[in-house]
């Protein structure tokens, strides 16, 4: 029965070990620490300035008053009278 845990717990840590990567001892551990930073770098750190400046925005207009904050960005137009993605149906009008 001893040999029946045993090797219950080998499998375990052998399982353990592949998800990881299959590197054993600090080169597993310096691996791990190269994604972790890259993935802070990436995605993380990123993430929590677009929010922070996000809420500054949001304190701004907050603080400012309801109608005095006015986003300094302007619409792009749409230079079709219909607006359609493909032709223009006032032009197959004209021909009749």
């Amino acid at each position: 029965m001893a040999s029946g845990w045993s090797r219950a717990i080998g499998n375990a840590r052998s399982f353990v070990g592949n998800a990881m990567g299959g590197l054993r001892g600090g080169s597993s551990l310096a691996s791990w620490a190269v994604a972790g930073t890259l993935a802070y770098i990436l995605w993380v750190r990123p993430s929590q300035q677009l929010r922070r400046e996000q809420e500054e925005k949001a304190a701004l207009a907050a603080a400012s008053g309801p109608y005095r904050y006015v986003e300094k960005r302007k619409p792009i137009p749409d230079p079709q009278e219909t607006g359609l993605v493909y032709g223009n149906k006032s032009q197959g009008k004209k021909s009749e």
